[in-house]
């Protein structure tokens, strides 16, 4: 099964790379960019059974090492 998790900054934590970004655009002309937040995806092919069983998986991933809870959210899909 695969699966596809969005990691990115918690509301209100600093984003040194979507503020460069976000100004990068700005002076490219591109000025009704508002906010930008950087992350990453990290894609997964997990041998599960049911789609709830790898996002269950993947979950206890995302906790022990993929993101860091403190900072960080993150947001699982689960592709068919």
């Amino acid at each position: 099964m695969k699966v596809r998790i969005l990691i990115s900054p918690r509301p209100g934590i600093l984003d040194p790379e979507g503020s460069a970004v976000a100004q990068a655009l700005s002076e490219l002309g591109y000025t009704e960019v508002t906010e930008v937040r950087a992350g990453r995806v990290i894609r997964l092919e997990l041998d599960a059974d049911d789609p709830e069983q790898a996002r269950l998986r993947a979950v206890e991933m995302c906790e022990k090492l993929l993101a860091n809870p403190v900072i960080e959210i993150y947001e699982i899909e689960i592709e068919h």
